[in-house]
């Protein structure tokens, strides 16, 4: 099957900054593919790529098995939802969405029947009439969706499309978005520096750093065997020794990361439970909610974190900031990194 994308050995250079750097990956039709990372990692570089608002400086970019690298965004079949939704506040809710066939000549009765299916899509069909100012957040969002999906394109690219949102909000989005995509069945192309949204939509996420994939893989792959310290640290909570550290408390003879949820915190003074451990000195304990994080200073060197569920921190009454503690975790939840704690 011919990919939808295809980034080939692909590089954009600006100056003395490699926005993006010799990245080769492709995406499946319809998947949901998710390109997560911090401001200046690449991604929406990357995306800027395959949305043809940028040409590469090397490499060749592929929609559909043909290198479109030097065509215009205009002549590809993608479209784009950008964090600002861009909707022209003089239009009103319908005319936004029938924008795209209005450019291209289609007639009046045949583009508003195509905005209303779009808006009946995305369940805004009673508010055709409506101004985007008189539109909460969340309804702007899913006009600027329907703007995008009107014309049918065959990659849906969405430029950290919720970061405007609350937190609900954004939550609702995620579920509503990926029940879309599945409907659908379009390529989305997602960019976030959010892990949740992420993990919760995307098929398949690639974690950029430095204007390079890190590791690319399925969410549950990414988070229980993360490759590099970077992807350890940035998808979840983990704690990351480098290999000195990790022979020092484990005997362990190579780089390796534990989620912040598998480790146990006990008094140093009760038996060491099986496993690895390391004492260290309580910094901080903060309460969230079903969980509290305990912030805990190694005597071998690093400040690590544990989650501790509220049923377990009943048994660490009278344990607070300055206590002598035991972190431990089973052995088998060192995960094996190949680089150094903080590495590219």
């Amino acid at each position: 099957m011919t990919a939808a994308i295809e980034f080939k050995n692909v590089s954009r250079v600006f100056g003395d900054v490699r926005a993006v750097d010799d990245v080769s990956f492709s995406i499946e039709p319809g998947e949901f593919f998710a390109m997560l990372g911090p401001s200046g990692s690449g991604k929406t570089s990357s995306l800027r790529l395959i949305a043809g608002f940028d040409a590469p400086t090397a490499g060749q970019v592929l929609l559909d098995g043909t290198d479109v690298s030097a065509v215009p965004p205009y002549e590809r079949n993608v479209n784009t939802v950008f964090q600002d939704y861009a909707l022209f506040p003089h239009m009103t809710v319908a005319e936004n969405v029938d924008y795209g066939p209005r450019v291209r000549g289609v007639g009046a009765a045949e583009r508003a029947a195509r905005a209303q299916e779009m808006l009946e899509l995305v369940q805004l069909g009673e508010l055709g009439e409506r101004r985007p100012a008189q539109l909460s957040g969340g309804q702007r969002q899913r006009v600027a969706l329907a703007r995008a999906l009107i014309n049918h394109p065959r990659v849906l690219l969405l430029d950290e499309p919720l970061g405007a949102l609350d937190l609900k909000l954004r939550e609702e989005m995620q579920i509503e978005l990926k029940s879309l995509q599945r409907r659908l069945g379009i390529t989305f192309v997602y960019v976030t520096h959010d892990q949740g949204e992420a993990l919760s939509m995307a098929d398949r996420v690639a974690v950029f750093n430095k204007g390079k994939i890190e590791q690319l893989a399925a969410p549950r792959d990414l988070y229980a065997r993360p490759r590099t310290a970077f992807v350890a640290r940035f998808v979840g909570s983990a704690n990351v020794a480098d290999a000195a550290l990790a022979r020092a408390i484990s005997g362990i003879d190579h780089a390796f990361a534990v989620r912040a949820e598998n480790i146990l915190v006990r008094d140093e003074r009760a038996a060491a439970p099986e496993g690895i451990s390391a004492a260290g000195e309580v910094l901080a304990v903060q309460f969230h909610g079903a969980v509290s994080r305990w912030q805990v200073k190694l005597d071998a060197g690093g400040t690590w974190s544990a989650l501790v569920a509220e049923d377990d921190a009943r048994a660490l009454n009278g344990l607070a900031v300055g206590s002598r503690v035991r972190l431990a975790w089973p052995r088998e939840s060192a995960l094996p990194l190949t680089d150094s704690p903080g590495a590219a």
